[in-house]
């Protein structure tokens, strides 16, 4: 009966908790309650559950001795109790674990916001291109410009978030048989500008040299990789064609948010593009800015609707998946240590219970309050450090497992494990100590009276 009890609130809990499920994982998941399936293992759980629970202490109270029983020779809590200590601790393992896991990813999460991307996200939004943008660019730019809402403009193969490109690369001193491929930037003027990526060596494209169109730039990894001292001036062959380094940039996390960031160079072709970038001139009315860039892609490209997506946006969204890991972790684990704690609620006030007599007597010989709650407090703090034990190794392993699937990852610091074990004995010690408290200011009188 308690069992059916529990699924029948279980099942309203889902139906008003699920759409706020859905929101969190951006699904649509429904319960088919016509389903005949769903209602077979509801049943099936309904009755293995309670007969489970009821069969146990059936089976352990039917093999008591009735004359000893009767007698009060056979204290029948003694033994009852290690299946409840075993529970508690099983339950706290799965706690631990999981708010370390929670604190870890989280940690992880903030580890690569925080990197250094290469270039500057804000007030920077991406448009894809067309035809007819492509024809207009020119003047496109110009208006833009003359707005005073655009700072800089540009225009590639690839949005900042992305690497659409890779190509095969050679130089002079590479090994024969070596095959490299780099990451590649078609693009036009203004590219480091717009981005707000910093030059380390030379220059970007200029339109004071007609002779960039065989030139190319590199980042700082791909010149690590070449083992150039002198980069500038030095020749990449790629496609048959020979072109000249006039500028190393800063590396720029593009693609991968969590990977370690490949070689790349960028050339000089803007008739292979894709995507259209913008940076904004810094205003506290960001959406009038807008606006006016609106304004000047209607006029050229009637067309097609203006649309765009800032790039902030665009980058946040790589992290939607281990966020959604993230939250379901600390949910679950909020869950876990709320039933632990009902757990440990019920064994406490039942250990207080059955050492009722043996407290009042410690009482009597002159015991203190503090004295009796810290002898009942230790037992279950032998539990927590138990469950610690088992939970430190197992989260341990399955994060390291976790985390090295990213190759920008962080390394897991220990104090995480002190402070996750310390906030569990901490709830231990809360919880336990209210029914120590309880039992350990009682009357003695009243618990000893029938001695």
């Amino acid at each position: 009966m308690v069992t059916a009890f529990a699924f029948a609130l279980a099942v309203t809990l889902v139906e008003l908790l699920l759409p706020s499920y859905n929101l969190l994982v951006d699904k649509n998941i429904s319960i088919d309650y016509t389903n005949g399936l769903i209602w077979l293992v509801a049943i099936s759980l309904i009755l293995v559950i309670g007969l489970f629970t009821g069969s146990y202490p059936a089976f352990y109270l039917s093999g008591f001795q009735p004359v000893k029983v009767l007698k009060g020779k056979i204290d029948a809590a003694k033994g009852g109790s290690t299946p409840r200590k075993v529970l508690v601790v099983l339950q706290f393992t799965t706690s631990i674990a999981l708010i370390i896991g929670t604190v870890v990813i989280y940690q992880q999460i903030q580890h690569v916001k925080n990197r250094d991307m290469g270039y500057d996200r804000e007030n920077l939004i991406q448009i894809w291109t067309n035809n007819e943008l492509e024809t207009n660019f020119q003047t496109i730019r110009n208006e833009l410009v003359a707005t005073g809402a655009v700072k800089s403009i540009c225009k590639s193969n690839s949005p900042v978030t992305s690497i659409f490109s890779n190509q095969d690369v050679k130089w002079q001193g590479m090994p024969g048989d070596t095959r490299v491929a780099f990451s590649t930037i078609a693009t036009e003027y203004d590219y480091t500008e717009t981005m707000g990526v910093k030059m380390i060596m030379g220059r970007d494209f200029s339109r004071d040299f007609p002779s960039d169109s065989s030139a190319v730039v590199i980042n700082q990894a791909a010149l690590k990789m070449i083992g150039f001292e002198e980069p500038l001036g030095q020749k990449l062959e790629w496609g048959g064609d020979q072109f000249e380094i006039v500028g190393v940039m800063q590396d720029m996390v593009m693609a991968d948010a969590m990977a370690v960031v490949q070689p790349l160079m960028m050339y000089l072709i803007p008739d292979w593009s894709s995507t259209i970038t913008i940076r904004l001139n810094k205003t506290e009315d960001i959406n009038a800015a807008i606006a006016q860039v609106e304004s000047v892609f209607k006029k050229h490209n009637p067309n097609y609707p203006f649309e765009y997506k800032f790039t902030d946006e665009i980058f946040n969204r790589k992290f939607a998946n281990i966020n959604l890991i993230s939250r379901l972790a600390g949910i679950f684990g909020g869950l876990a240590i709320a039933i632990t704690c009902l757990g440990l609620l019920g064994l406490a006030a039942f250990t207080a219970e059955q050492r009722t007599k043996e407290l009042g007597i410690r009482k009597v010989m002159g015991a203190t309050v503090s004295s009796l709650v810290m002898l009942v407090s230790k037992d279950f703090t032998r539990l927590v450090l138990i469950a610690f034990l088992l939970a430190a190794p197992l989260a341990w392993w399955y994060l390291n497992e976790f985390l090295m699937r990213y190759e920008y990852r962080i390394e897991i610091g220990y104090w995480v494990f002190g402070i996750v074990g310390g906030f569990a004995l901490l709830l231990t010690v809360l919880i336990v100590s209210t029914q120590a408290l309880k039992a350990a200011t009682a009357n003695p009188t009243k618990s000893l009276r029938s001695e």
